[in-house]
């Protein structure tokens, strides 16, 4: 039996199989609002038959998007536009995720296809903020310092994020404290050199990822998954590694997480990764093991037998599918081989066929 296509049960949702829709910025938005693009590309994966689909990364404020066209939570007029597309992915048999989020030192960037450098405030800009006035690497902007206060004030801005996500539809939320990202910033003592309540030790470095977790549990209530992405090691000797990731995951679980997302990089611009299909999954296997909480795992798995054998092994109970998706929001419908899954308008077009086959050219 299939262990891909079982449904799993977090808190009182249950997701209809376990392949997941992994957030990936689309770069699309204006102000913050959703589009007919995020409808169409959101939309498109749950009429594919995937269990969760994560929007991207959507930032708390404006100056914690990392493009000037990243999509937003930070305001009230921003609920319209997504609860549309929870509504439809919720009539598609999907589960509605969003992932909130503040880029921190690594904002204020130009878009992939147009080469990601700096943007500068005189070209629609802004200084990025940060633990500590460290650039991510020469070619980025120096952040500029969080005070106390504004620490504050930024979870408070995660914890009404969340707030307006559930008047959205969304039914699962997702921290991203990964990739280099505002709280993965904070956690690391190699952009983090802060000497207050939020620097120096480990309990202080990850107060403020804790404290947005602790806070938005409160206010959602009990019913709603709360997951958290992390980047379990930065590959860097001095870095975040992975007994700091299994300590904060334990930390995490006892204030209302309930499954970490395994995700590794992003804060050291010399890192170096051995990439191979599913190069992540020990560090998901491990936050597992240790940790004792759900995973996710994601990282170049791209065939259905490759994620039937994690999941079967125990390395992790979810599986984050990115590029593959993009390649082709029907991968789970093709994976789960049954023509009666497939929306009904589409069913004719496998008429005379016993099977159905899916050929990528590699």
């Amino acid at each position: 039996m299939s262990k891909l296509f079982e449904p799993i049960k977090i808190r009182e949702e249950t997701i209809r199989n376990r392949a997941w829709v992994s957030p990936m910025c689309q770069y699309s938005s204006e102000d913050g609002f959703s589009n007919n693009w995020h409808m169409v590309h959101l939309g498109s994966r749950a009429v594919g038959g995937a269990g969760l689909v994560m929007t991207e990364a959507a930032a708390v404020e404006p100056e914690g998007r990392i493009s000037p066209w990243d999509l937003g939570i930070w305001k009230d007029e921003h609920i319209s536009g997504l609860k549309e597309i929870t509504d439809f992915i919720i009539s598609q048999g999907s589960t509605p995720a969003i992932q909130i989020a503040h880029a921190g030192r690594k904002a204020s960037t130009k878009r992939p296809w147009q080469g990601r450098g700096k943007i500068l405030s005189e070209d629609g800009g802004w200084v990025p903020k940060g633990p500590s006035a460290i650039a991510f690497d020469e070619e980025s902007q120096v952040p500029e310092e969080i005070s106390n206060d504004e620490v504050k004030n930024i979870i408070n801005k995660f914890v009404l994020g969340a707030q307006r996500s559930v008047e959205a539809g969304f039914q699962c939320i997702e921290l991203h404290l990964a990739h280099g990202y505002l709280a993965h910033e904070f956690f690391s003592p190699i952009s983090n050199t802060r000497e207050d309540e939020y620097g120096g030790n480990f309990d202080n470095r990850t107060i403020f990822g804790v404290e947005i977790a602790k806070e938005i549990r409160k206010v959602i209530g009990e019913n709603i998954p709360l997951i958290a992405r992390l980047s379990v090691t930065e590959y860097h000797d001095d870095g975040w590694d992975i007994e700091s990731s299994v300590k904060l995951s334990k930390k995490l679980k006892d204030v209302g997480v309930d499954m970490i997302d395994c995700s590794s990089g992003g804060n050291y611009s010399d890192q170096k990764i051995e990439l191979a299909p599913g190069y992540q999954v020990p560090l998901s296997k491990n936050i597992k093991e240790k940790a004792e909480i759900l995973t996710g795992t994601v990282g170049l798995i791209t065939e259905k037998k490759h994620a039937e054998e994690i999941l079967a092994k125990g390395e992790a109970d979810v599986i984050f599918l990115g590029r593959e998706l993009l390649r082709n929001p029907y991968w789970s419908l093709y994976a789960e081989g049954q023509i009666e899954k497939w929306p009904v308008q589409y069913q004719r077009s496998f008429e005379g066929s016993n099977k159905i086959n899916y050929i990528r050219e590699n």
